[in-house]
C-alpha cells in the first residue's frame, strides 16, 4: 500500500511547510516524499507520492480538502450536461507533473528497486465526483448510477479514457507496475459490481496492452476475487478481513497476491509487530506468487519502530 511517510518527521517536517496539493504537483517534493521511507528502510518497491483524484481534476473536477477531514469536489456531476462538459483531452500534459516526478525518482532508485505507479478505478473516481466528495453511503453516487445509466456510462468511458492515458503515461516515465484501487467497491450492491466497477477495470486493462503487471486493490472485495482475477490483472492485493494464505491456496497460481496486515499493528509494539508478520509469512511460506504488505495504507500514528520490526522480520524471513 502506499508508503507515504505521514507517520515519519520528515514528511511533517514538510507538511508544515507546504500543502498536500502543492507536494504532489511539485516534481522535487512528490521525489522526496517518495523516497523518504527507502532511506529509512531496505523496502522492495517505491510507490510514487501522489493521489488518485488527480484524474477528475485533470477532467475539470478540482478537489480539495475538508477542514473537518474528508475530500471536497468542487464542481459535483449530477446530470448528463456535467458529463458531457468534461474534457478528457491532453491528460499527459495536464498531469505532467507526475510524470516528472517518475522519472526523478526512476533516477534516483535505479533499476534495483521496483517503482509503482497507481490510480483510482473509474468507479472510486466516479463516486467522488457524483457525490461532491467523501461520503459514508454514497447514495448520490448509486442514485445517479440507477436513474441515469447512460449518463453514468458515459461518465466511465470518459474516465476510462483518461486513466489509460495517465497509465500509459506513467508507463513511460519508467513504473514497472501500476496498481488500481478499487477503495469504494464495497459500496456497490454485490449483483451490481460488475457493471459499476469492474467492467470498467478490466476496459483500462485492456487498453494497457500487457505493458506492465497491473495490481487490483479492492478493500472489502475479496470474496469477489473470482471476479477480479477476470478483470486481467495479475495480482490482487487484500485488505486483512481474509486470511490471506487461505485466499491463494484457492487462486493458486492464476494471481500473485499482495498483503495483508492490519496496518493497527503498527500501533502496537515491535513484538506484537514481528509476531504479526512472522505468522503471515509462515503461512505464505508453502506459496510462491506473494508480496508482503500492509492490508491497507499506514496510519499517521504508526511508530517507526513498528515498521523497522516489519521489514527486518520479511528481509530475515528464510526464503
Amino acid at each position: 500500500m502506499r508508503q507515504a511517510g505521514r507517520y515519519l518527521p520528515e514528511y511533517r517536517a514538510l507538511k508544515e511547510k507546504y500543502s498536500f496539493l502543492e507536494l504532489v504537483k511539485s516534481p522535487e517534493m512528490a521525489e522526496e516524499v517518495t523516497i523518504q521511507p527507502l532511506r529509512r528502510f531496505p523496502l522492495d518497491a517505491a510507490i510514487i507520492f501522489s493521489d488518485i483524484l488527480v484524474i477528475p481534476e485533470a477532467l475539470g473536477v478540482p478537489y480539495s480538502f475538508r477542514e473537518q477531514g474528508g475530500i471536497s469536489i468542487d464542481r459535483q456531476i449530477t446530470s448528463s450536461d456535467d458529463v458531457r462538459s468534461l474534457d478528457s483531452s491532453e491528460i499527459s500534459q495536464k498531469l505532467n507533473y507526475v510524470a516528472e516526478a517518475l522519472k526523478r525518482v526512476r533516477n534516483s532508485i535505479g533499476e534495483e528497486k521496483t517503482l509503482l505507479g497507481f490510480g483510482g478505478s473509474p468507479w472510486t473516481l466516479a463516486a467522488y465526483m457524483l457525490e461532491g466528495g467523501s461520503s459514508n453511503n454514497w447514495h448520490a453516487a448509486k442514485a445517479f448510477f440507477v436513474t441515469q445509466r447512460d449518463a453514468y456510462e458515459q461518465l466511465m468511458h470518459t474516465i476510462v479514457e483518461a486513466t489509460v492515458d495517465y497509465f500509459k503515461m506513467q508507463v513511460a516515465a519508467g513504473v514497472d507496475a501500476i496498481q488500481i484501487f478499487d477503495s469504494w467497491g464495497a459500496a456497490c450492491p454485490g449483483h451490481w459490481y460488475e457493471a459499476m466497477s469492474l467492467r470498467w477495470i478490466r476496459e483500462i486493462i485492456a487498453g494497457l496492452e500487457g505493458l506492465v503487471p497491473i495490481i487490483v486493490y479492492a478493500k472489502g472485495m475479496a470474496h469477489h476475487h473470482e471476479s477480479i482475477a477476470q478483470t486481467g490483472a495479475q495480482a490482487l492485493s487484500v485488505d486483512w478481513s481474509v486470511p490471506i494464505h487461505e485466499l491463494k491456496a484457492t487462486v493458486g497460481d492464476r494471481l500473485v497476491l499482495q498483503g495483508n496486515l492490519d496496518p493497527s499493528v503498527l500501533d502496537t509494539t515491535p513484538e506484537i509487530t514481528r509476531n504479526a508478520v512472522h505468522e503471515i509469512l509462515t503461512n505464505m511460506a508453502p506459496h510462491t506468487g506473494y508480496i508482503f504488505n500492509l492490508g491497507h495504507g499506514i496510519h499517521p500514528t504508526a511508530k517507526i519502530a513498528n515498521m523497522e520490526a516489519l521489514v527486518n522480520t520479511v528481509v530475515d524471513f528464510p526464503s
